[in-house]
């Protein structure tokens, strides 16, 4: 009898070029891990601000960007109805008009690029509350201004370290962040650019932190947050991208 052909271990859908591919393991071994480093002159608000994305580090006579986060009027979460919280290829370019959002985006790219495996911001930022929310979410600008969703993550502040090791933070002081955005398979066709948003809610996927420092779920009373994030020399805010080199792909 014929043997039959065994499965791959992974299989995955790369969005993009709208394939399935075979792979042997999860992240791919010949992953190249590509920092992209947030720049700005202190006005990355909303998609017509100055912020930008680059391989190249933060020099040190970089000027944060600030926003404020009003819990009152949070970042909504936008989705088809038949996605539920987990969210689709929706278009974000509306969000992106918000000046409680931050932008980053490199420039339109030279040639394709594939970002394959799980997506980690760092960041480095503060804020004028007892505990809040920092938000990240990967995005493909396409050239018509469509802004496709990819993955997103957050971070509770008082969560830092831990959901074991709960403390409030000092109003005012830079803290890292690590921001764990999930996992996506992209291909970034030449001419789009790889975008990265910045906040502090996407409600309701997640529920909105009150910026007060009480207990959760006990409070009723909002603050509105005073947000920093920096990205120079000291504190080299970036998204870490998984970038599949072309050519090398399994069958």
């Amino acid at each position: 009898a014929r043997a039959e052909k065994s499965e791959a271990p992974v299989r995955i859908f790369v969005m993009g070029t709208n394939q399935w591919r075979d792979e042997q393991e999860w992240p791919l071994a010949r992953t190249q891990w590509t920092p992209y480093y947030l720049h700005s002159s202190g006005s990355a608000n909303s998609r017509f601000g100055d912020g930008s994305l680059a391989p190249a580090k933060p020099g040190s006579g970089e000027r944060a960007d600030s926003y404020r986060y009003d819990p009152s009027r949070p970042v909504p979460f936008i989705t088809d109805p038949t996605s539920s919280q987990v969210g689709g290829p929706d278009d974000y370019a509306s969000i992106e008009r918000r000046d409680d959002v931050l932008v980053y985006a490199t420039p339109p790219l030279e040639e394709d690029t594939e970002v394959t495996g799980p997506i980690r911001v760092d960041l480095y930022a503060s804020s004028s509350a007892l505990d809040t929310d920092f938000m990240a979410k990967l995005v493909d600008i396409w050239p018509t201004g469509f802004t496709q969703r990819l993955s997103d993550g957050m971070v509770r502040a008082r969560f830092r370290e831990g959901m074991g090791r709960p403390s409030l933070i000092e109003p005012g002081h830079i803290y890292h962040y690590s921001i764990d955005c999930w996992n996506t398979a992209q291909v970034f066709k030449a001419g789009h650019r790889i975008g990265l948003e910045i906040s502090s809610s996407a409600f309701p996927k997640f529920d909105r932190n009150l910026n007060t420092g009480a207990p959760l779920g006990q409070s009723f009373l909002m603050e509105v947050a005073e947000q920093r994030v920096y990205h120079d020399k000291e504190h080299p805010s970036a998204v870490v991208l998984p970038i599949i080199p072309s050519g090398g792909t399994q069958s």
